[in-house]
């Protein structure tokens, strides 16, 4: 059978490599001095046999560096599993550490209170439809019931206008159907604060001879028996004075950020003294 020719060349240098190598392997034996035949084979045979070992050589380092790269990207994926956790870790401590000075908060708050007062976590909220309510995780099984104020520790949030057994929804101070006893802290002048929606609140029927200035602060008057005296409900923004009208047009912007509530208190003040 006639051999390819592009596997002649080939065909050649195996048979030549193993003619050497079975002469070199019957000299190897003898210790007579090299023959000018063998001078001649040990010189064909060693690049080739050169060219075999550096083969070999590279063969091994490649896979040498597979299997270092290997390692390498499993360890690489184990550093990035550690960072992770360890991040989710951080992430869980900080939380950990806002809710706690949010409750201390909270905690300041209730200690200056003459009446029970409840706890409870927002679960759910509803400022963009016509009511601007939200849902509290606290209900009649708690003591609460329908009209009582909920607090933030910035200041006053709104009224409870629905209970169940461990729900309830409060109606915020910036709903228009919303109406709160209100004065001006500096020159004591009373008022109604009524909601207003993303504008915050109006504050009605305040002479158009009382003094009144941006900035000046609102709070609850305690008139209706619902909010106690003295709360915060927010700061003076605009004062207008209409010719021939009776009362200011006053706006007035809320004390709480009502998009980052989480925690609230409810008060109970038909509970007298105590917590």
């Amino acid at each position: 059978m006639l051999i390819p020719r592009k596997y002649q060349s080939i065909a050649v240098a195996a048979v030549l490599l193993i003619v050497s190598l079975t002469i070199l392997s019957y000299s190897a034996v003898r210790l007579s001095e090299t023959g000018f035949l063998r001078k001649v084979v040990l010189e064909m045979a060693a690049p080739i046999e050169r060219a075999i070992n550096i083969s070999l050589q590279g063969l091994h380092d490649v896979w040498k560096r597979y299997l270092f790269l290997v390692g390498l990207e499993e360890e690489n994926r184990q550093l990035r599993r550690e960072s992770a956790l360890r991040e989710e870790r951080l992430n869980q401590y900080r939380e950990g550490y806002l809710e706690g000075m949010r409750l201390r908060g909270l905690l300041a708050l209730r200690e200056g209170f003459p009446y029970r007062t409840v706890a409870a976590r927002v679960i759910d909220s509803d400022r963009s439809s016509l009511f601007k309510t939200l849902l509290i995780n606290k209900g009649t099984s708690d003591g609460l019931r329908v009209g009582l104020a909920v607090l933030s520790a910035q200041g006053v949030v709104g009224r409870i206008i629905e209970t169940s057994w461990h729900a309830s929804r409060v109606l915020l101070m910036i709903d228009e159907n919303s109406n709160i006893d209100a004065l001006i802290q500096r020159s004591r002048a009373q008022g109604i604060l009524q909601g207003a929606g993303a504008a915050g609140g109006n504050l009605k029927y305040i002479s158009r001879t009382e003094e009144v200035l941006p900035g000046d602060v609102v709070l609850s008057s305690g008139l209706s028996g619902v909010f106690p005296k003295g709360l915060l409900l927010g700061t003076v923004t605009a004062v207008s004075r209409k010719e021939g009208g009776l009362f200011q047009k006053i706006d007035v912007a809320p004390a709480v950020d009502f998009g980052k509530l989480e925690e609230v208190l409810a008060v109970i003040t038909e509970a007298g003294p105590g917590r």
